[in-house]
This record gives structure tokens, sequence and C-alpha cells, in this order.
């Protein structure tokens, strides 16, 4: 079973603020309009002007007062919507009536879990005997935040080791992703007296003996460092429980490994196993899935001078990995856009002569796990997970019988352990973790109570809109059961489509108030994600972006063609690298959408590699330093497209301060330029939230508050009358 932080190497892909209290007098009626100080860029003969570069110093005492401003006006604006307050109260009511287990792990008889009760905020990390079923908290985030803190403390990350008796996990302050590494002992409950900073990435594997483990940590970075110096050169080492971490050897890295290929932004990650007497090495470049592979036998690690032994390239499109006793198993997209899976001797690595286990189909494969009884594959057929065991005997792949047709969030083996466990759910039944049998069958492992709402009443159809070029986009829709397609139903359209990621089936309940509104739920699945392969990967990707962006309108287009809604009841929403998405739509079909909610979106594109994260993104995105490199950052620069006099939706921007993934000035640039820009009137709103970061570790509160604010948001824009403010001066100036 790989662990997590292989998962977070591969992508970088919120919201307490300072709330006034209500029936407060509106004193700033107008948002503060920023200072246009005009930069001229030449990229190859094509100039843009950039009225707000100014913005992109995250030090400048300028912005920090803008943006305070800014959040203010926005805050005065949210708060004043009458049904504000009773649309939060319903969204934590439905959010409090389910306990959310998440992130299993199974070592040594235990099961470990992240678990968030009704009425918690921050999910804190259990340890279940897996004999009695008697669970226990084993870390409280909340305990690291200093007496009269403002700001709280999450878990990143954690890892339990092979025998189940320690566990290494990270712990950051307001949503940073800056993690501090602890080591706690499982039967004391007491942590041991090392921790170790700048470990992000947390723990790539134990040691088989469970009393040492492989870990990246990320150079010291200086007040005087560029802001792109921040994940370079970043480090695996191997920490022995009880030393010093400066006392740490480094086993691969930049520089430190020459029989290992790494550019200085790479992100090199040691993977270890008790069922095998190898080591795999994995280089993964930034966000980038396809990943080299090397081989070295355990008994010759020194550092490092460990005799690394390359088993695939770049060119071998290997994005995932897991091994067995001496076989090693890679899952490719070379030849086969939806993956297969393909084995190779460790003793003698022959990408050219290794062995196809798994053949591709029709279903894009998504994870490969071994287990003590055979190797897991998790599938995605048609939107449907599923999970197939194959024999280490005979190689005969057989599938697990799972109890409906939905999600595979989870797929965790133990290869010491017969079996796995996987966590299912889909759009309208809650998650479950069920164990997958010798016979395939599965057995509810009982981690997770039911919901204390009635979910029956909510249903969800599978439909297929049509592209621009012709394309099939496959489009999820939720809605709650009797719902009247009148061609004004309140509609949320959520897109991503990057780095080859899926947006799965989720259970949601806190989007069911909207849905008991007579509102519906859309999930478009557009191109630049991975729902068919890497073909559909690499169709919304650097100079083919704009089929993402394309996708996502068609997606809009269906749902007013079908009468589900109409532009003036629509909203779309994007986050992240999903700020493309939106952004493109907003500035291309500003007509289409009544209101856009951009989330922590990348809106700058062209700007992007000069910010801490922008480097590891240029696999997925592309560079200005080269022509074409710039003609498709360009073209998903949202930002670069704005127009001046152009009749613009209401837009409701969001950022964490904290944000380590993109940075608060490519909200704030939006915001600024798209309110100089807009004719239509509508209110352009940024929302920022001083203990929050990306989206990670964001608490349940901050996660309501903020959907409450979107929601109530849209609602006010589409006319609904339980929803409109008072006619004060700050919502006129906003647009009321």
């Amino acid at each position: 079973m790989l662990p997590a932080c292989l998962r977070k190497l591969t992508t970088f892909a919120s919201v307490l603020t300072l709330a006034l209290v209500a029936g407060k007098c509106l004193a700033q009626q107008q948002p503060t309009v920023a200072p246009v100080r005009p930069v001229v860029d030449d990229y190859y003969g094509t100039k843009i002007t950039d009225n707000y570069r100014w913005m992109e110093n995250m030090n400048s005492p300028e912005l920090a007062e803008w943006l305070k401003a800014q959040n203010t006006y926005t805050r005065e604006i949210l708060q004043s919507i009458p049904g504000r307050s009773e649309l939060l109260t319903e969204i934590e009511k439905y959010d409090n009536a389910r306990t959310v287990v998440d992130t299993l792990q199974a070592y040594g008889g235990r099961y470990f879990y992240l678990k968030t009760l009704p009425g918690e905020d921050l999910a804190k990390l259990y340890v279940r005997d897996a004999k009695t079923g008697a669970d226990r908290v084993l870390v409280d985030p909340e305990r690291f935040r200093p007496a009269g803190a403002s700001t709280h403390y999450a878990l990143d990350f954690y890892q339990a080791s092979w025998d189940g008796k320690y566990v290494g996990y990270g712990i950051s302050p307001g949503g940073s992703e800056d993690s501090v590494m602890h080591i706690i002992d499982v039967d004391t409950g007491k942590d041991l007296p090392e921790t170790i900073d700048r470990s992000r990435f947390g723990i790539t594997a134990w040691m088989p003996d469970s009393r040492s483990f492989f870990y990246v940590r990320l150079q010291k970075w200086g007040p005087k460092d560029p802001p792109t110096a921040r994940y370079r050169n970043s480090t695996n080492y191997l920490h022995k429980l009880g030393e010093a971490p400066e006392k740490d050897i480094a086993v691969m890295g930049h520089g430190i490994t020459p029989q290992v290929e790494l550019t200085d932004t790479d992100f090199p990650a040691v993977i270890t196993s008790p069922a095998t007497p190898w080591l795999v090495g994995m280089v993964r470049h930034g966000v980038q899935n396809e990943a080299p592979v090397y081989v070295a036998k355990l008994s010759t690690l020194a550092g490092p001078k460990t005799p690394w032994v390359k088993v695939a390239g770049d060119d071998d499109d290997v994005n995932s990995f897991d091994f067995f006793e001496n076989t090693l198993y890679l899952m490719t997209h070379r030849d086969a856009s939806r993956y297969k899976v393909v084995s190779v001797d460790m003793a003698h690595p022959d990408m050219a002569s290794a062995k196809v286990v798994l053949p591709a189909s029709e279903s894009v494969l998504r994870n490969v796990n071994a287990a003590k009884d055979g190797l897991f594959v998790q599938e995605l057929d048609g939107g449907i997970g599923k999970v197939v065991r194959i024999s280490y005997v005979d190689g005969k792949a057989q599938p697990a019988s799972l109890p409906f047709e939905g999600a595979v969030g989870e797929l965790f083996t133990n290869p010491l352990e017969n079996g796995a466990i996987v966590q299912t759910e889909s759009w309208v039944r809650p998650p479950a973790y069920l164990k997958i049998g010798a016979d395939l069958g599965t057995s509810d492992l009982q981690l997770i109570p039911k919901p204390t709402i009635d979910y029956s009443v909510y249903e969800s159809v599978e439909v297929k809109a049509p592209a621009a070029d012709g394309t099939i986009i496959p489009l999820s829709i939720i809605y709650k059961r009797g719902l009247q397609k009148d061609g004004a139903r309140p509609t949320h359209l959520i897109g991503y489509g990057s780095y080859g990621i899926t947006i799965d089936p989720a259970f949601a309940a806190r989007r069911f108030p909207w849905l008991n509104r007579g509102g519906v739920l859309a999930v478009a699945h557009i191109r630049g994600g991975g729902e068919y392969g890497e073909d559909w990967h690499n169709a919304g990707r650097k100079l083919t972006k704009q089929n993402t962006i394309s996708d996502f309108t068609a997606c809009g287009e269906y749902l007013v063609k079908n009468q589900y809604t109409s532009p003036a009841h629509l909203v779309g929403q994007g986050g992240s690298a999903g700020g493309i998405t939106v952004g493109g739509t907003l500035t291309q079909r500003p007509e289409l959408f009544a209101v856009i909610l951009d989330d922590v979106g990348l809106s700058d594109a062209l700007r992007f590699e000069v910010s801490p994260n922008g480097p590891p993104n240029i696999p997925e995105f592309g560079s200005t330093t080269t022509p074409d490199g710039f003609k498709g950052l360009y073209g998903m620069s949202a930002y670069a497209h704005v127009k001046d006099g152009t009749p613009y939706p209401a837009v409701l921007l969001t950022t964490g301060i904290n944000d380590p993934r993109v940075d608060s000035w490519q909200a704030a640039k939006m915001t600024a330029r798209l309110q100089a820009a807009t004719s239509s009137g509508k209110p352009i709103l940024l929302r920022v939230d001083y203990d929050a970061g990306h989206g990670f570790g964001s608490g349940r509160n901050q996660r309501d508050e903020e959907l409450a604010d979107q929601y109530s948001f849209a609602l006010w824009q589409f006319g609904d009358p339980k929803f409109q403010p008072a006619k004060s001066p700050a919502t006129k100036a906003a647009g009321e």
C-alpha cells in the first residue's frame, strides 16, 4: 500500500473570516479601488499589460490594507443578506448529522483513521483495536494551539508503522500546510522527544523494523530567497526513532545521489515493505503524473551511496507502483491511455521484457496495491468504481463484489495481510468502509455510523453533454426527488479539469439544503481530468486547455437546454486549478452564468511560475520561457482576458491568506481587474480568510460558513425573495 504522501507529491490540486455583528451600520459604501500601476511584458512579440503587478508582493503593507478593506466590505454585504443566517443553521444541521471518517490505515491489528464527530470542528486521529472494536483519540490537533491563540492547528498527514506501535503525523497552523512532524507511541499516547520541521510531504515509508522511516524534507527557506526556491532541492532522509533529525542520513536528492537523475524541482520518495527485500525509489517531477522508478536491495542501503538501478524512465509513463517479494508491479499508460499493469523482476529489471499483468480495457485503472493474497487494482468504469484482485499464483483477475454502484474513494492493502479495505459512497449514499474477504465478498467494518438525516429523498442521474467539438462530456446531476424541470431551478455547476484528477461521487450532506430549496447540483467531468484516462487528461492540458473551458460551458448549456435552469439561475464554481475553468468561462461566456464562485483560483496563469508553487506545476501548465508555453498560459489566463466595459456576472472570489499553493495575490489581482472592468453593476466581492490556506486543514465550521456565504450570494443574485438585502448604501453599491 503506497502512503498518502505519494498522492500529495503528485498534486498540489475555507473559511473563518472577520464577521461583523449583524445589524452593524454599513459604513463602507464602495469596495476600495486598487491603484493602477501598469507593467508591460513582451512575450515573443505579444505585449501584455498588467495593471496590478504590485499586488504580487505579499509582504506589501499596501496590499495587506487593501485585502482587509475588501474583506470588510465583503463581510458587510454577505452579513446583510437576510436568509444567510437561517441557511447557515440548516447547513450546519445537515453537516453535523453525520460522523466523518476517512484516510484509513490498518497495521498491527489496529485501525487508524481521521474522525470528526457531529458538533466537532476538526478531525482527530483515532486508533481502534481490530478485535474489540474499541477506539480512542490518539492525536487531537487542538492541543497544539497556544493558549489564547486565534489560529487553529490541523493534522496534515499521518503514517503508522508496520507493527502499529508508532505513528508519524504532521501539524500546521492556519491551513498553511507548513507541517512539523511528531512521532507518537500508540501504546502510551505520548510523543517521542524529536520533531521534524519542513516535513510537508511526510513519511514515504517505514522501514520493516518499524523503528525508522523515510521522509521528505524541504530545504530551509530564508527571507532573502526568491519565492520560487520554496520547493527546490527537497531531500529524502532516513530517520531513526529517538535520534536528532539534523543527524538524519540523506538517501535520495538533487546533487546527493549521482546514480539517480534529479533536478532541483524534483521530489524523491523512497519506499520499502516487510514483504520484500527491496527498496523502491520514485522521482516526482513536480505535479507530473509520470515518474522514473529505481530499485536497490535493502541490504545495500548506504545513504547517498545506495546502488540504485533504474527500472523505468519518463518515457515508460509509469505513475503508480507496488511490490511484493521480488516482483515490482507498475501502472503505466504507455500504449494504453486508460492504463495497464505490468511486472518486472527487481533482481533483473527490464521494462522491454515486462509482463502484462492486467491489460488495458475500457476501464481506467486508478491504483495498484499489494496484499498478501494478491494484487488489488482500483478501476473506474463509466464513472463507477470497481476493484479486482489478481492472483500471484495464476495471474487470474477476479472482481470484488461491491454492494452498490458508486465511487471507490479509498483502497487500502497491507502486504502482511490478506484482502483489502475499500471506502465506498455515491452522490446520495453515505460512505462506508468495507473489508474484502477471501471470496471477494464484502463486510462493513462499522467504522462510520449512518447519518441521522433521510437521504432517500435525493437522487442522481448521469448524462452526456456534447462539447463544442462534438466530444461527449459526462455530467452528474443531483437533486431532490420530484424536481420540476421548469427552466428556473437554482443550479450549481462545479468543474475542475486538471492533473488527470477525477471528481468522484461524494456524499456531501451539507449541500442538501440547496437541494431542499428546489436547487440542482451538477458536476462536469471535463477534459483535463482523468475520467477517461491519459488522453482525456492531455486533451485539457497546456495548448489544449481551451477544451476544459469549452466543456464546462457546454455542460452549462446542457442544463439550460434541458430545462433544469436558465442563465439567470445558474452558478458556476471552480477552485484552485478549477479557477482556470471558471475564469475562462467568465471571460468567454459572461452571459451564460448569473454567478461565478472562484475559490482559491489560479487566475493569472502567466505569472504562476514566479510563485512558490509555480515551478512544480510547469509540467501541467507550461512555462513562459518557451513560445508554446506562453501561448498555452496566455490562453488559460483569465486575468489577461478581462475586458473593460463588459457586463460580467456577479463574482465571489475566495482566498486563504496562508495559501501555499495559490498565492492570495492571484485572487486579489483578479478582483481588482474585474471591479475596474465590469459594466453590469453586479457585485465583485473578495472573501479573505485569515485563518486558512488552500482549504486543507480548514475546519468544519469554516467550510460551513463559506458555503453559506456562497449559496446566499447566489440566491441573492437569482432574486430569491428570502435573500434580498435591504437597500442600504453598501448593497446598492454592490448591485442591489
